[in-house]
């Protein structure tokens, strides 16, 4: 009778145990599957921000009540179990279709956090770059009601001053991202750009600094917006230096103008002797007008070889190049009756 009663109470545990194994083995698979099924997202990309010191459980209890996520408890548990809950690291994550519990904690602990762009514009002004920036929300702006004098020192670069000292191009960046990180990005952008164009600069330039050839691109960069020309641009300019002849360009008459532009030069502008009048002074304006990209860069070093020192605008955005003044003013008296703009240089 007690061999009888040992033997069924060995099945009795035995059946036990194996249940239990069974539970545990049915446990496993259903949590590995739960971990490879896809979180119930819409068609778009969801955006979530990890804060510093914000849990995982809070984050996962957040995505169960937009009903993205289901039994966020389990997905917790098996990330507190390897230890992932304590890799996670702060900051915006977009969350894409398809995108399952397992790959959530990847993701979570990648650092591959959402980044924007912010879009410096070739020909625009350093006050249109920064009011540019300012517009964007996830920018930290920590500049806003300062001089360009006190940004140019908070930059800390070598550039005589703030005008034209960034590079224009697109930036990514994080949210809290401030203005001056991304200014400082774009100003030792420009630093390498024209570094590497000045090492392959012609000979005979009339330069004595990269700082010169950089107001030049600025003013090829608001003359022409054609590519194909900015050479030929340059090649006028660089002539008119080497041989004495003021470089007579109306956007440089137009920056020194300020706000008293209303979108037409007078004769008075012309006679007005500013610091930009480049039909009133000798040589270079003292700092670029504008962002100048790497084709005005590059035209500013490698002109164009001719013989040309006039050009006027044929009213489709191109120009027409002279050698003489008396070629030039026929230009000019073709274009403007033909409705051209007043662009003749």
């Amino acid at each position: 009778m007690a061999l009888i009663s040992a033997r069924t109470f060995l099945i009795a545990g035995l059946a036990i145990a194996l249940t239990a194994v069974l539970l545990t083995v049915g446990t496993l698979v259903a949590v590995r599957q739960y971990l490879e099924t896809p979180l119930t997202l819409p068609g778009e990309p969801v955006v979530v921000d990890i804060e510093p010191g914000r849990s995982l459980q809070q984050l996962a209890n957040q995505l169960a009540t937009k009903e993205y996520l289901n039994w966020p408890g389990v997905m917790v548990l098996w990330a507190r179990w390897h230890g992932f809950d304590r890799r996670v690291r702060s900051g915006e994550y977009a969350l894409t279709p398809g995108l399952t519990p397992r790959a959530l904690m990847d993701l979570l602990m990648s650092g591959r956090v959402v980044q924007y762009p912010v879009t410096l514009v070739e020909g625009w002004t350093v006050r249109q770059a920064l009011e540019s920036v300012w517009q964007h929300d996830n920018i930290l702006a920590t500049l806003q009601d300062q001089s360009d004098e006190a940004i140019h020192a908070a930059l800390g670069t070598a550039w005589p001053a703030l005008e034209g000292s960034l590079f224009p191009d697109t930036y990514f960046y994080t949210k809290g991202t401030s203005d001056l990180a991304i200014l400082r990005r774009a100003s030792q952008r420009l630093e390498q750009v024209l570094a590497e164009e000045w090492q392959q600069r012609a000979v005979g330039l009339p330069y004595e600094s990269p700082w010169q050839a950089l107001i030049m691109a600025s003013i090829i960069e608001r003359e022409s917006g054609f590519q194909a020309e900015k050479q030929d641009i340059a090649g006028v300019f660089v002539r008119r230096l080497q041989t004495g002849m003021r470089l007579q360009s109306d956007p440089t008459v137009i920056y020194g103008m300020g706000s008293r532009y209303d979108g037409v030069i007078y004769r008075s502008d012309l006679n007005t002797t500013t610091a930009y009048n480049t039909y009133r002074i000798n040589g270079l304006p003292p700092t670029p007008i504008a962002l100048a990209g790497r084709d005005s860069i590059h035209a500013s070093l490698q002109p164009k070889a001719g013989t040309a020192l006039y050009f006027v605008s044929r009213g489709d955005g191109s120009h027409q190049f002279s050698d003489t003044l008396e070629e030039h003013n026929a230009a000019v008296r073709r274009y403007l009756r033909n409705g051209a703009d007043n662009g003749d240089n």
